[in-house]
């Protein structure tokens, strides 16, 4: 019987992706029992609290990506994990970079370790982009809205990572400077960007 049980409670986790949080499962049918003995025996691994993934399921992709997001799915990706996420760095992220509302209470998260920004709420809403990836959907900023950040949040990441991402934007033959410049202003950094935008015409 409990056999069984799992055996469902696999089939589940694999629509979903092999990942969900402990209140989705539970949302889903999957029993309490069921759940912890499966952690228990190890068929199960804790992506971070209240978060687990399937042990023989398909390795993530963005395993940390998608724990934070699971855990706080009003944030979006962003900064140097948005820029990693966009190929437009190559800056290693030691943590998870996430954007909050600037009203928005700092979530509890112990692991992975995760970096919380507070945008206001124009520049928080404006570019947000949905990716499917490993069963989740990331909110991610796109890559004209990030570079943009990366210069209003130049204090904090390190003005070399910001101009690295305007280079590596403007390297690509999609490049969208009208997109960019869009950005910029609506983020307020337009003046701080348009020398080097010009400088890489």
């Amino acid at each position: 019987m409990a056999r069984s049980a799992e055996v469902r409670a696999e089939a589940v986790f694999r629509e979903h992706g092999g990942v969900l949080r402990t209140s989705e499962a539970l949302a889903a049918g999957i029993n309490p029992v069921t759940l912890y003995r499966m952690i228990d025996d190890g068929r199960l691994d804790k992506l971070t609290r209240g978060v687990y993934q399937l042990a023989d399921g398909p390795g993530l992709q963005y395993p940390d990506l998608v724990a934070v997001q699971r855990r706080v799915p009003r944030g979006v990706v962003c900064l140097i994990s948005a820029l990693a996420f966009h190929e437009l760095t190559d800056q290693i992220p030691h943590a998870v970079h996430m954007a909050l509302p600037s009203h928005a209470r700092k979530p509890q998260i112990s692991y992975p370790p995760t970096s919380f920004y507070w945008f206001s709420d124009v520049c928080f809403a404006a570019g947000i982009e949905t990716h499917q990836a490993d069963g989740t959907e990331l909110r991610v900023y796109g890559r004209a809205k990030t570079v943009a950040d990366a210069f209003k949040f130049r204090g904090k990441i390190g003005r070399d990572v910001a101009l690295e991402a305007l280079h590596f934007y403007m390297d690509r033959p999609d490049y969208n400077m009208d997109e960019l410049v869009h950005y910029a202003k609506r983020c307020r950094v337009f003046s701080v960007m348009r020398p080097y935008m010009e400088a890489l015409v």
